[in-house]
């Protein structure tokens, strides 16, 4: 498979890169960790780029470009901070990109233009207190009401809570059971009856809105269905685009760290010479080298078939299995090279290690995508359920 980049892709990465320069990324990324102030003066910045909705629709404002060129960005400014790489995310790999598949005209030219302004923003509401790895179980439900669905139930730690115009709810059509009973619906932040929990607080990735949301008899309109019940494969579909998304991450914290590392080990002495000329230190800076280019070839691999069309569940679940794995080891290692430092706010790698843990949670935990990938290896389901 080639891997060789596109001129254009080059070419954007070389932007990002001196955008991040000329903006003080560095200096912003420990503002945000900070103040837990989301960066959301990035977006006019980001739309007037093009980097928002890279992978959208052209019909609508997108760039209809690769699920590779949308990774190889997110992977670009995640090395400053996942808080940077966030609007470039949500807007290529995140929930529009059900909505851009899967949805109406209407809700296309809402929603995929206005995300592509950076104007709107669509937030995925799929967990639950009861239901995160097992989404067949969803418990929240939509009772059709003459023209309308009524909407009653609760989502938990959902990314962009409170600060998102719209919510792509995942939901339980009436007492259909079972996978067959899920669909999604679009809710708009002001809807009756529609409210947020308290901001929740976080180990890492401070400055991401997070929150509860509480659903009591809120009114959908019909027109506001994106998924069917039975449409629950085509979640899967983009969900496999999205866990790319979530694996550039771990690219982008763990790249972060090791040129922090590297830079460090140059400039730092210890018995008269730069610590890089110890071999635990050379050493450790390969193999972290090594495991982050590892995890990237396996990324761009499932990436790549995203692009075509052709998502693969199982080559984007091991990605995703692997970076996440990936990225806590590298932070870990860059902390133990800066010593004593590498504990200390001062010094970026502190933050990368708290931001790089929460990727193995979140668009799917470890020993789930595990159970996956066995799946496929197998040729068989395991069906986690007691009893079974």
């Amino acid at each position: 498979m080639d891997f060789n980049l596109t001129e254009e892709q080059s070419m954007l990465i070389t932007t990002i890169r001196e955008m991040g320069e000329k903006e003080n990324f560095r200096e912003l990324a420990m503002e945000v960790d900070a103040t837990g102030e989301f960066p959301f003066q990035l977006l006019p910045m980001y739309s007037e780029m093009g980097l928002l909705g890279l992978t959208l629709s052209e019909e609508y404002g997108g760039g209809g470009q690769s699920a590779l060129t949308a990774v190889l960005a997110i992977e670009e400014l995640a090395k400053y901070s996942p808080m940077i790489a966030g609007p470039v995310f949500e807007s290529n790999v995140g929930p529009i990109r059900v909505v851009d598949m899967f949805g109406t005209p209407e809700q296309k030219e809402l929603l995929v233009r206005g995300v592509c302004a950076g104007d709107n923003s669509v937030s995925v509401c799929m967990t639950e207190p009861e239901a995160g790895s097992d989404l067949t179980s969803l418990s929240t439900t939509l009772t059709a009401d003459g023209g309308d669905y009524v909407l009653n139930g609760r989502k938990i730690f959902i990314t962009g809570g409170g600060h998102a115009s719209h919510y792509l709810v995942y939901a339980r059509y009436g007492d259909i059971m079972g996978y067959k009973g899920i669909g999604a619906v679009l809710v708009e932040k002001d809807t009756p009856g529609f409210t947020f929990g308290e901001q929740e607080q976080f180990m890492g990735l401070r400055g991401m809105p997070s929150c509860d949301l509480i659903f009591e008899d809120v009114r959908v309109p019909k027109e506001n269905v994106v998924l069917k019940a039975g449409e629950f494969k085509n979640l899967m579909l983009t969900f496999d685009i999205e866990r790319c998304g979530n694996a550039a991450m771990c690219l982008g914290v763990a790249a972060g760290a090791c040129e922090e590392a590297r830079t460090y080990a140059t400039q730092r002495e210890a018995f008269g010479r730069p610590i890089c000329e110890f071999q635990d230190i050379q050493f450790r800076v390969v193999d972290m080298a090594t495991r982050l280019e590892a995890a990237r070839l396996l990324v761009y691999r499932a990436a790549t078939g995203a692009g075509r069309g052709l998502p693969s569940m199982y080559e984007a679940s091991m990605a995703k299995l692997f970076a996440n794995e990936m990225v806590i080891d590298v932070t870990n290692s860059a902390a133990l090279v800066f010593g004593g430092y590498g504990y200390s706010k001062q010094m970026p790698v502190e933050r990368m290690v708290r931001d790089g843990r929460a990727w193995c949670v979140a668009g799917g935990t470890v020993q789930m995508l595990r159970v996956t990938v066995a799946s496929v290896l197998f040729g068989r389901r395991f069906d986690q359920r007691k009893g079974k």
